[in-house]
């Protein structure tokens, strides 16, 4: 497995919302939910229609077991998330047990290939030439909640990472933006 990068410009993540949402609101969706939830790519491909809806209403929340570590995950919808799961639900017919995301092709899940595809597509569309794939959602979120000032050990808990090093190391902070604390600081 190659290591990906995170996506740091805010205005290339604007752009390529706008690029999916043109593109297929499903595309969009699963953007928005995977840069806002830091689900790895395993778990946010497997979600299904009553992880996101109760009774024919948006939950507030999403509960799951994590595939990887086995560990329940609970955490509340952004507002952004909200938005997008509700414009995309629009567009189709579903039961409870359905996958959210689904394959055009065998109406299953989608897969992580065609994810990959449609990130890694979509990056390149706006001039990303960093190495972008499925992990590039969730270290996206990583990212951005640490440069937004949430303590790295926060973001660690929320990883289940073993140590604030892996977790930087995994968000992509660069020597770069560690020398720009001293330079900055210049007290």
């Amino acid at each position: 497995m190659e290591f990906v990068q995170p996506i740091r410009d805010l205005k290339q993540i604007e752009t390529m919302k706008k690029l999916l949402k043109q593109q297929s609101l499903r595309d969009f969706c699963l953007f928005v939910v995977g840069i806002n939830s830091g689900l790895r790519i395993s778990d946010l491909l497997k979600l299904r229609i009553c992880d996101v809806i109760e009774n024919g209403k948006l939950k507030d929340r999403i509960t799951l077991r994590e595939k990887k570590t086995n560990k329940f995950k609970d955490f509340p919808l952004s507002e952004k998330t909200k938005q997008a799961l509700k414009e995309y639900l629009k567009t189709r017919d579903y039961s409870n047990n359905e996958p959210l995301f689904i394959s055009r092709k065998n109406k299953g899940f989608l897969l992580r290939q065609q994810a990959y595809k449609i990130i890694n597509g979509v990056a390149k569309s706006v001039g990303i030439r960093e190495k972008i794939g499925t992990h590039t959602l969730r270290k996206t979120f990583g990212y951005h909640a640490y440069n937004n000032g949430y303590d790295i050990t926060l973001i660690q808990k929320l990883f289940n990472h073993s140590s604030p090093s892996v977790t930087l190391r995994y968000i992509g902070i660069t020597q770069e933006e560690l020398d720009d604390v001293y330079l900055s600081l210049d007290l």
